[in-house]
């Protein structure tokens, strides 16, 4: 299995439908080009869609890796490229960044296995008390990280499935507001609306907002878009320790 990725025989499976008939070019195809541009042109060469492939599985695989178990995630990994060759003459080419289409139907294909996502977090709440998020300073790193991983299933917990999208896609995506909106469907006022619920059960949760934004990694900048957790450095702790469990 590639690490952060599908698994091979899942790769293999999506690769088969986008690679067929290959072209001796297919390396260079997405130089330069656009997502949308690569998009447009698999409509008639379908194996220029696998430059799209290898040009954002291993995030939205990861992504996925990050909210529900290792083997689940590669069959929705590979699923949303599935999905996303055979819904490629319907995309909407006038937005030239394909992140959002391919995180909406990851983020949709979610929702079916939302108890999937419900045990692995509640499997990390039952780590270690919330509170101890607090303490950074006076424990070692290991520990750290276990009260950290524990603050933060509890606060996704709390949250429905909207809000949880909005912040992770936020957050762990690093999409921008209008992405956001556009991944999952909604309007920009719903992001904004569902993103500061989550911010509030945060700083319920874990005693204070400073301690949410220490945990959550927020740094709000002028294009609307909050710092990552992988980027935190106590945050990105939280997301190593979600992400190899």
């Amino acid at each position: 299995m590639l690490r952060g990725g599908t698994s091979c025989a899942n790769r293999r499976r999506v690769r088969g439908q986008a690679t067929a008939n290959p072209k001796p070019d297919r390396g260079d195809v997405a130089l330069h080009r656009t997502d949308a541009h690569l998009i447009a042109r698999s409509c008639k060469e379908p194996h220029v869609f696998a430059a799209l492939y290898d040009r954002h599985y291993r995030a939205i695989a990861g992504f996925l890796h990050r909210r529900v178990e290792h083997a689940l995630a590669d069959e929705l990994a590979a699923e949303t490229f599935l999905q996303a060759f055979a819904a490629r003459e319907r995309y909407d080419t006038t937005r030239a960044d394909a992140r959002p289409w391919l995180y909406g139907i990851a983020a949709n294909l979610l929702r079916r296995h939302h108890r999937s996502e419900q045990r692995r977090l509640r499997a990390y709440a039952r780590a270690v008390d919330p509170s101890r998020v607090s303490s950074f300073d006076e424990v070692d790193a290991r520990l750290d990280a276990v009260a950290a991983q524990g603050a933060l299933a509890n606060v996704l917990l709390a949250l429905g499935p909207g809000e949880r999208d909005v912040l992770l896609l936020h957050a762990w995506a690093e999409l921008r507001y209008e992405q956001i909106a556009e991944a999952l469907g909604i309007p920009v006022g719903t992001v904004r609306s569902r993103l500061n619920r989550a911010r509030r059960v945060a700083c319920e949760l874990l005693g204070g907002c400073d301690a949410a934004a220490a945990l959550l990694g927020e740094r709000e900048t002028v294009d609307g878009r909050v710092g990552s957790l992988v980027r935190h450095p106590r945050a990105g702790v939280v997301s190593a320790t979600l992400t190899r469990p």
